[in-house]
Formats: C-alpha cells, sequence, structure tokens
C-alpha cells in the first residue's frame, strides 16, 4: 500500500483529485493544533537545554540520519555535549529507552541504533520527545544541548533551532498535503524554519527566505557485517556476482552512489524501514550483498561472510553551522 501511494505522490495523478478534500481537511485540523500550541491552548514543553529540531515537511525518508550524526560532531567540536532524541520509528518499545550501539533495533528503531553507533553520545527514543529529552537529561545531566531527530511536527516540545531536510530528488512530489500528497505541512512552512538542507541538488521554484545549504553524502571504504575489522574498495568485488539492496527512503541514491564507484551489480529495492529477515536471503545466490548501514543494523544478528557494508557521511557545502551556533548562542 505504501508504494501505491508513493507512486501517486510523485506525480498529478486521478487519485490526487479524489483525495484532495480529504488533504484540506487535514491542513485545517493540523493548522488549528498548530495555533492551538502557538497560542497556549495546547501545552508547550521546553526542556532545560537548547533544541535543535531535524525534521521535513514530507513523509518518508530524506536523509535526516547523516545530518543528525553530521551535527553532533560539529556540535562536540564546538564543545558542547550533545543528546539525541527520536522517536524510535518502527521500534516496539513503548516506555523511554537509551539506544546503545547493541540495541534490538526492532525495539527500538534502525535509524537509533545507527545514531547511537555513529554519534558516540546519548540516544534515547520515544514517541513524546518531552519525555525523551527529560529522560536523557536525568541519566546524562552534562549534556548542554538536544538534537531532536524528526519532530518538526511535534509542537508539544520547544526549540530553539528548526532544520528541515529535504530530499533534492524527490522534492515535494505532487506538492499536495496527506493523503493526496506526501507533505505534512504547506510547503509555506519552510519560510519559518531557520535553515533547509538539500539532500543533493535542489533548486526551489519559489523564493525561500531561509537559507539553503547543499549536503552530499560521501562514501567510505565497505566492511564486511560479520567482521567489521575487514575493510575493502569497490575494485575488490570485480569479476564477482553482486546484489545490492536497500530499504531506505530513497533507495535509487544509494544504488547510483555503488555505479558512481563502478560497482556492477542487481538490486533489490524494499520498503523503507522494512524489518530484514534471514528468509530475505535465502534465494539469493550471489557472491557478494551490499547495503547501507541503516540496513545493516537490522541484519547484524544473522550476518553472513558476504555482507558488506557502504557507510556515508554527510558533507554540508557553506557554513550551516554558523547559523546554528549563532542561534545557541542567543
Amino acid at each position: 500500500m505504501s508504494s501505491w501511494f508513493q507512486k501517486q505522490w510523485a506525480a498529478h495523478t486521478f487519485w490526487r483529485v479524489l483525495l484532495l478534500p480529504i488533504s484540506w481537511l487535514f491542513l485545517v485540523l493540523s493548522s488549528i493544533r498548530k495555533f492551538f500550541y502557538q497560542n497556549g491552548w495546547l501545552n508547550t514543553h521546553r526542556l532545560a537545554v537548547p533544541v535543535i529540531v531535524v525534521g521535513n515537511i514530507n513523509v518518508g525518508g530524506t536523509g535526516k540520519t547523516p545530518l543528525v550524526i553530521w551535527l553532533s560532531e560539529q556540535l562536540k567540536l564546538a564543545g558542547y555535549k550533545p543528546g539525541i532524541i527520536s522517536r524510535g520509528y518502527g521500534g516496539s518499545a513503548q516506555q523511554i529507552q537509551e539506544v546503545l550501539a547493541y540495541s534490538v533495533p526492532a525495539e527500538v528503531g534502525d535509524e537509533p541504533v545507527l545514531i547511537a553507533r555513529r554519534a558516540n553520545c546519548p540516544v534515547f527514543v520515544n514517541a513524546d520527545r518531552v519525555q525523551a529529552g527529560n529522560a536523557l537529561l536525568k541519566a546524562y545531566p552534562e549534556c548542554d544541548v538536544i538534537i531532536s531527530d524528526d519532530g518538526l511536527q511535534h509542537y508539544r516540545l520547544q526549540r530553539d533551532v528548526e532544520i528541515v531536510v529535504i530530499d533534492g530528488a524527490k522534492g515535494f512530489g505532487n506538492g499536495a498535503l496527506l493523503p493526496a500528497g506526501p507533505l505534512r505541512e504547506p510547503i509555506t512552512r519552510l519560510v519559518s524554519v531557520d535553515g533547509i538542507v538539500t539532500n543533493g541538488k535542489w533548486t526551489p521554484d519559489r523564493a525561500q527566505p531561509s537559507i539553503i545549504f547543499e549536503m552530499n553524502l560521501e562514501s567510505g571504504h565497505f566492511y564486511n557485517l560479520l567482521d567489521n575489522t575487514r575493510h575493502c574498495e569497490a575494485h575488490t568485488f570485480a569479476n564477482k556476482t553482486i546484489m545490492a539492496i536497500a530499504g531506505i527512503g530513497n533507495p535509487e541514491r544509494f544504488f547510483h552512489q555503488l555505479q558512481r564507484l563502478g560497482v556492477h551489480f542487481q538490486s533489490h529495492a524494499y520498503p523503507d524501514h522494512h524489518a530484514f529477515q534471514p528468509q530475505d536471503f535465502s534465494n539469493m545466490k550471489t557472491d557478494i550483498i551490499l547495503m547501507t548501514e541503516k540496513d545493516a543494523v537490522k541484519c547484524q544478528s544473522f550476518a553472513q561472510a558476504n555482507f558488506w557494508v557502504l557507510p556515508v557521511s554527510a558533507v554540508i557545502k557553506d557554513d550551516l553551522m554558523a547559523v546554528i551556533l549563532n542561534k545557541l548562542r542567543r
């Protein structure tokens, strides 16, 4: 069903017209909810430290996780001690959970586990970001800034900086709100954020007063999922049969990255946050299976010797940190 919606949201179809009245109702209800929070009719909560929200106005992945990891590293370089909170999308945990490098993705979500492995700072998950933030600060009182992975529409949590991430390849689809389109909020929401980060090149179709920064994902060396001390480069896979898999928001981005590295492969795209199981690989008769780090955390428990992972790191053009640090220091 989700793949069907993705196809409809990418174009102006008959279903878009049919669903527009529901989208208008969604806009009215979400606008009323936002108005109530902004005017104090619904309670909002401020944490004891500044909060940076990294979110999007689209449904689906846009590349927030690499940006959150990059931001945590940059804040540490600036002398801060960051902590990270997340909803833990895809996880089954109902209570507040601290996420560690060895946490089970099915319980706390795949992205928080990846963040915990890469960011080297406290990570807590809960659907209520306020509770997650308070629990993190109680356990780690030395933290002096909180990064909220997603939560742009979680208005119960007051924030000091808002950063929106856009997938440069997908943009905003057909530009309609849910369910006729992929948008959680109107495109005009971008006017009020502190910065827009585009995952790849993106040209706005209208003037945006917010500062736009381009992010690119730079690949590192492949590492073996069964034995992460083994590293190699793309040419190592020459003359091998290869299957590349991806269960992320934009699988084609991963496949194009492999092509740029000169890897020849067959590909299999899965839905975003797909819960990989051993049976997903039982019929893959191939020398090498390549995957993203986000998918790898879900395959760790049944890793095989031919599972290889391509890590990526965010590279941000221009000076995004100057904007963020100026806001924090106010």
